[in-house]
């Protein structure tokens, strides 16, 4: 890095710093001038003034209840991350200076209007030159700074807390810390992105399967901060009546979803942990599109033979096999009696069909807020009979989840994991040579 561009990071650093130091000020003005909500919702609203780090820093709350305590994840279902949208004009100037050329050399045209804009980037739709269809996703201007220097201040704030706290140095706040600086930088990193997306086609090639596609990357419109890729046309498995348009077995089209993301976990790199309905489409064509890779997975190979067992009798409802395998995935503090703790799935399995809409046409029932407690309930479930899960265990009970609600809405007849058309368990002789 150049001394010039060494003195510009300072200076936006100390400008970042002195912002978010106003922002919690004001936040404690308030608090003492008599606005006090719960402890919850008072750091959640900070964190939206705060902005991208901590709107993500929010949504890592959200989806870690093995780490963070219910009501803090229950109140950080609420921090989306939706922002107000650059002008087009500044997000035009950062596609341009990317790619390096006037973005008409590249784009017969672009709609200025975002598709979607959230904390790191926005989505535009446009067409190529040369014809296709595409989405673009340009990263905010100034994005991976504010990251870097928010995440250092928080990482060196923990690090004070654990020193005049030991038992905070317990809870490895630090760690958390490194963790989700180093799971947001790769979120930065557009070039990750497209080898997840590469790695998941790859899968796709060796495993055989023509059932399911994911967007194809155009890399020569593509760079760390933009990522330009195939659109993809389709609608989401919550809405039936449009599924039904395209294909007549909603039911096999499902069980094509899911067979795909089971043999992921297995046989690709790493596994899509966002398959909400928004990002699992059901193609003009009947096939499945996977989009959206910014946030994958990992299962450690010790560890699938208990994962692989749960997604099995997670489908069978088999209670007491679904106790034993949290015992394998988890850490335990002592002894823990299966019986009961099978007994307590059973109860809130029980409660979770309660809440399955008797209208199929109220699909708006399944929805983030859904899957999130029905998580937090079992993982809260868990942590009375004392085990306690990683947090990629959180992230792939969340995908199980969502399928569990598609499961329930669209497989209307019979017990879909009954069907022999349902593989959960691909070839673990796979696992010896991983």
């Amino acid at each position: 890095m150049s001394r010039l561009k060494q003195v510009s990071a300072g200076i936006k650093g100390a400008l970042r710093i002195a912002q978010t130091t106003r922002v919690i000020a004001q936040t404690g003005l308030d608090w003492l001038m008599g606005e006090r909500p719960p402890t919850p919702k008072l750091l959640r609203e900070t964190f939206e003034r705060l902005g991208t780090t901590y709107i993500k820093l929010g949504q890592f709350i959200a989806s870690s209840p093995s780490i963070f305590p219910e009501e803090y994840v229950e109140e950080f279902q609420l921090c989306l991350d939706k922002t107000t949208p650059v002008p087009f004009s500044i997000m035009e100037k950062v596609l341009e200076q990317e790619l390096g050329k006037s973005i008409d050399t590249v784009f017969a045209h672009v709609d200025p209007v975002p598709l979607a804009s959230a904390s790191i980037a926005q989505v535009y739709a446009a067409k190529l030159v040369t014809g296709e269809d595409v989405v673009i996703k340009i990263q905010k201007p100034g994005v991976k700074d504010i990251l870097l220097t928010d995440l250092n201040f928080l990482f060196v704030g923990a690090k004070v807390l654990e020193y005049f706290v030991p038992n905070l140095a317990m809870a490895s706040l630090s760690a958390i810390v490194d963790e989700i600086q180093k799971g947001m930088l790769e979120e930065c990193d557009f070039f990750q992105e497209a080898k997840n997306i590469e790695d998941f086609e790859n899968f796709l090639s060796s495993t055989g399967n023509p059932d399911a596609v994911a967007p194809k990357v155009y890399k020569n419109a593509s760079t760390m901060r933009v990522l330009t890729m195939e659109r993809l046309y389709g609608v989401p498995f919550t809405d039936l009546d449009s599924v039904r348009h395209v294909t007549d077995q909603p039911e096999l089209t499902l069980i094509t979803a899911m067979n795909t993301w089971f043999a992921s976990l297995l046989f690709c790199e790493s596994f899509h942990a966002d398959v909400h309905a928004g990002n699992l489409l059901v193609l003009k064509d009947g096939k499945i599109g996977f989009i959206d890779f910014g946030i994958v997975g990992r299962i450690k190979p010790d560890t699938w033979k208990s994962v692989s067992k749960f997604i099995t009798t997670i489908g069978q409802e088999d209670y007491l096999g679904m106790a034993e395998a949290m015992l394998g995935i988890g850490m335990t503090d002592g002894d823990v009696n299966v019986e009961r703790l099978a007994k307590d799935i059973e109860n809130l399995y029980s409660n979770m069909d309660n809440v399955v809409p008797n209208d199929v046409a109220d699909l708006a029932a399944v929805n983030e807020h859904e899957v999130n407690r029905i998580m937090m309930d079992l993982v809260s479930l868990a942590k009375r009979h004392g085990i306690h899960f990683p947090r990629e265990f959180a992230l792939l009970l969340k995908q199980l989840l969502y399928f569990d609600r598609y499961v329930r809405l669209l497989a209307l007849e019979g017990n879909i994991y009954m069907d022999d058309r349902l593989n959960v368990q691909p070839d673990m002789d796979w696992i010896s040579i991983h």
